[in-house]
């Protein structure tokens, strides 16, 4: 089958039309810089010939490299059910729930996925899922203006600066206020928190891992009326100081740890949940369960503030299409490892990671740079540039960590590792030995 539908005399008629002697002529408004090369187009291949071209290309890629890579998005180990599970046709093939009552069974699951979320992060209702964390940073931001009616919006600088980049980059014609500062002091809040505040955005753990209690942090932005928002780690939860224990009005986070593979960066699941005061600000979908006349048990989507059941400009969030798919990967994993499960799950990353970091702050010239307590991920500082160290270690079969330069230039020698379950100790041991040796 041809993909270009036009014959060389459709196209000489419409160039005719035009009053044009030749394509080139139709372009010739680009900058010659700009135009394509050539448009002569290779041979094609056949299913074989295609197969090993793209399988030569992908191992252009570093592969099989033993990963301590975080930065948000981390290697965890998916239970072989989770994949088996969702993969049975009638969750694979069903597409948002528009029709909402004819989709029980994905009702029921998104209701179980908001169950599960609202007892992570401790506040009384969670959404049907977002994109990805930036998302729903981005989309609990926006809550925090609407409900104070107010433009101003402190950021920590401890916050992914990913997500701070997104932030900027959706708000940028909405003329707020982004005051980006280290707060993990709540001191360094005096002077910056006032009657023009929004909300506060923090995230724990940071994005350099450490944990943190952001408690006072959030009775000071209530004292000014205005709301507290923290990203979190879905599996740090199990273990940590839930949101709500903080005092925090809004949490969002990464689902990806939940059962998602790290699949070159998606599809992944934002996550959000909120005090009881917000639940009608909330953006996206929101699944109750309800009787039927008979008594029996159902459910359905409700509180939908979404452009396509009410006048566009009430809409909350233009969130069309959620990624019911992802929300069910997640709530399968928290139900095969259980609430003890999840614990244990936690307190081995937390121990892995103690583990790494003591064996890399053995080198000589490597050194911790913060005091803790950590989760999975740890910051350190080498006595070279970290990208370079990175590099080197890459011939090693290893992902030693993220450089930190990338987003913090002055940090241009601190790499941030992060350790999951996976990561046996004779593997840590590799990425010790093969550091040292790469200094």
């Amino acid at each position: 089958m041809r993909f270009t539908p036009h014959t060389p005399e459709d196209r000489a008629a419409m160039l005719a039309a035009l009053g044009l002697g030749s394509v080139e002529e139709l372009f010739a408004v680009i900058p010659e810089p700009l135009r394509a090369k050539s448009w002569d187009l290779p041979a094609g291949m056949s299913e074989p010939e295609v197969s090993q071209y793209l399988a030569k290309l992908a191992g252009l890629n570093a592969q099989n490299l033993i990963s301590f890579l975080g930065g948000g998005f981390y290697d965890h180990h998916i239970p072989a059910a989770v994949d088996a599970l969702i993969s049975r046709g009638e969750f694979y093939t069903a597409y948002t729930p528009y029709q909402a009552e004819m989709s029980q069974g994905i009702l029921q699951s998104i209701f179980e996925y908001q169950s599960a979320i609202c007892r992570l992060t401790g506040l009384d209702a969670a959404n049907a899922s977002l994109y990805d964390g930036g998302t729903a940073l981005y989309e609990a931001a926006m809550m925090a203006v609407r409900k104070t009616r107010r433009k101003k919006l402190i950021v920590c600088t401890s916050v992914s600066p990913i997500y701070r980049i997104m932030l900027e980059t959706y708000t940028v014609n909405l003329h707020l206020e982004l005051v980006e500062a280290d707060v993990s002091d709540p001191a360094a809040l005096e002077g910056l928190l006032d009657n023009d505040t929004a909300g506060l955005i923090l995230q724990n753990p940071d994005f350099f891992g450490v944990l943190h209690d952001y408690t006072p942090h959030f009775a000071a932005v209530h004292g000014i009326k205005g709301l507290g928002i923290l990203g979190c780690n879905p599996i740090a939860l199990a273990v940590a100081k839930t949101p709500a224990e903080m005092g925090a009005d809004i949490a969002v986070g990464e689902g990806q740890p939940l059962g998602l593979p790290l699949s070159f960066g998606g599809p992944y699941l934002g996550f959000m949940a909120v005090s009881q005061a917000l639940l009608r600000t909330m953006p996206g979908r929101i699944v109750g369960r309800t009787h039927d006349a008979q008594g029996r048990t159902g459910y359905c989507l409700t509180l939908q503030t979404r452009e396509q059941h009410i006048r566009r400009e009430k809409a909350t969030s233009n969130i069309c299409s959620n990624e019911a798919l992802c929300a069910l990967a997640a709530v399968i994993f928290l139900g095969l490892m259980g609430k003890k499960g999840l614990v244990e799950l936690a307190e081995l990353n937390m121990t892995q990671a103690a583990y790494a970091r003591t064996r890399l702050t053995d080198i000589p010239g490597v050194e911790a740079v913060d005091q803790g307590p950590w989760f999975n991920e740890f910051r350190v500082r080498l006595p070279i540039d970290a990208r370079v160290a990175v590099s080197r270690m890459i011939d090693k079969g290893i992902a030693a960590g993220f450089p930190l330069g990338r987003y913090y230039p002055e940090q241009a020698n601190n790499l941030l590792v992060a350790v999951t379950e996976k990561r046996s100790k004779e593997e840590i041991g590799y990425l010790a030995e093969g550091l040292e040796a790469v200094l």
